[in-house]
This record gives structure tokens, C-alpha cells and sequence, in this order.
């Protein structure tokens, strides 16, 4: 079975390994010590917790949507074309960049420095073994 150090665990959910160590003492995320006393965590206890964290984030204050793939972040580029326009989007270290309408751009009032969700929805999702 696959176990993870805590650094590890924290690059997968996206948080630093203080947050990991203080679930783990808080007893949110098991974890067992080896030889040299460096906690780690087993894989299905792992993929459990990001369920878990993934349900809990997705009870905060956010609006609706039926799109799952979502990309909070700011937004770092605005171009503006005759017709159409992109926008990119840096969401911790995702860059998603949009192609939409010039129209839709200034609707939204889109600008540098804003907030903003990337949203992704694709037919193919393509995993890798790391």
C-alpha cells in the first residue's frame, strides 16, 4: 500500500505541511511514525480526508453551480480583441487561460487584479500515474 510523508500529502490537497501536521494532531487525518519517528499516511486514508476536505469546501459560501471543476484565482492578463478576447486566470500554480467574447469581457468588468473562478468543463479527462 502507498503511504505519503506529510510534505507530499500537503502538495496533494493544496495546503502547507503546518495544515497537515495540525489535522493530523487534531485527529482529522491518521497518521503512523516509521523507524525514524516521520509521521506518514496511507493512501486510502489520504484519498478519504480529500473527500471529505472536497465536501467541506464545497458547503462554504459559494454560488451554485453545476460546473465541479473550479479555479479560484486572480485574474493576471485581460486581452482585448476586435471580437473576442482572453483572459487568464492564475489559481495557485494553475494558469487556465479563457477565449470568450470581447462582449463578455467588458459585461463583466473583467480587469487585472480581480477575483475571479475559472470554471472547466471538458469531455476528456486524461489521469497520470505520478
Amino acid at each position: 500500500m502507498r503511504s505519503y510523508t506529510i510534505g507530499q500529502a500537503a502538495r496533494l490537497l493544496s495546503v502547507s505541511p503546518d495544515t497537515v501536521r495540525r489535522w493530523a494532531d487534531a485527529g482529522r487525518i491518521p497518521t503512523r511514525r516509521d523507524e525514524a519517528g516521520k509521521r506518514s499516511i496511507d493512501g486510502p486514508d489520504l484519498a478519504a480526508f480529500s473527500v471529505t476536505l472536497a465536501a467541506e469546501a464545497s458547503e462554504a459560501d459559494e454560488p451554485y453551480t453545476t460546473a465541479r471543476n473550479a479555479f479560484p484565482g486572480i485574474i493576471t492578463a485581460v486581452k482585448l480583441g476586435d471580437v473576442a478576447a482572453q483572459v487568464e486566470v492564475q489559481a495557485g500554480p494553475h494558469r487556465l487561460v479563457s477565449l470568450l467574447t470581447r462582449e463578455a469581457v467588458e459585461e463583466l468588468g473583467l480587469a487585472v487584479g480581480m477575483e475571479a473562478v475559472a470554471r472547466v468543463k471538458a469531455t476528456n479527462v486524461h489521469i497520470d500515474r505520478t
